[in-house]
């Protein structure tokens, strides 16, 4: 390959990432306009579906998250003389961290596959092209609802992922490095602060908006056929985990190094 047919190949690939990126954009901003228009009634009703639905998957993730974390640790604070420590960290891992991304990347597999999947599907056997002929915009009836779901659904489950995960270190920590229950509690008392909390929920907004946003437009533009759909819900997940991230990268900064 010449550098000339280099160059092209490299701009023809700059410039389709581009147009996905402003499309996605677009979606995304489009949705924000059409939340007020939304019904309520499909927002609990995808609120059940997206977030009530994957507690059961998600706290066996975190609650062995927890376990883990707490197996790696306990021991060696214990070691150290710093056994009550261990429930601190755990719970500053756990809400700074652990509980919003690890909920993050069980939702956009779980959640964000059967977006893409559902919408793609109503895609290709032409249920989308029906809406707007009926003059209903897919945005404001598919996307909106979802978009409102799982906003709201994802700090309400990373919350349970914190007390899940807690209690996973708890169990083990007594049980494994008979570390007493009053002195785990006391450690989480003493080293967790408020804003350890709210910026794994400030984590949580965003990454359920990403996942929202990428599985609705990932089933939007799914091509004909089941193979389009399964390439799409594919794209979805791996494009929503890298972009999580990504974002959990730069929100972290933000929150709790230029944020103090």
């Amino acid at each position: 390959m010449g550098i000339q047919q280099l160059c092209r190949w490299v701009g023809r690939k700059m410039l389709d990432l581009c147009a996905r990126t402003g499309r996605v954009v677009n979606l995304f901003l489009e949705t924000c306009a059409l939340v007020r228009q939304a019904d309520p009634k499909e927002v609990v009703r995808q609120m059940g579906k997206l977030g009530a639905d994957s507690l059961p998957i998600v706290g066996m993730t975190i609650l062995c998250t927890g376990m883990v974390m707490s197996v790696q640790t306990a021991k060696e604070f214990v070691r150290f003389g710093a056994a009550d420590s261990v429930g601190g960290i755990v719970a500053i891992a756990m809400g700074r961290e652990l509980a919003p991304i690890l909920t993050g990347v069980v939702v956009a597999g779980r959640i964000g596959a059967a977006i893409a999947a559902e919408i793609g599907t109503m895609k290709v056997t032409e249920q989308i092209d029906a809406l707007r002929v009926m003059a209903v915009s897919p945005v404001q009836y598919l996307v909106a609802p979802r978009f409102i779901a799982i906003i709201l659904m994802m700090p309400i489950l990373v919350v349970y992922s914190n007390l899940v995960g807690d209690f996973g270190g708890w169990f083990v920590a007594e049980n494994y490095a008979d570390i007493s229950t009053q002195m785990f509690l006391d450690s989480i008392q003493g080293f967790i602060e408020p804003r350890d909390i709210i910026g794994g929920l400030i984590k949580s907004t965003f990454f359920g908006a990403i996942i929202a946003i990428i599985g609705c437009h990932k089933g939007l533009t799914a091509k004909q056929g089941a193979e389009g759909v399964g390439l799409a819900t594919t794209a979805s997940v791996v494009l929503s985990i890298i972009l999580i991230f990504i974002c959990n990268y730069f929100l972290s900064v933000i929150l709790y190094v230029n944020g103090g």
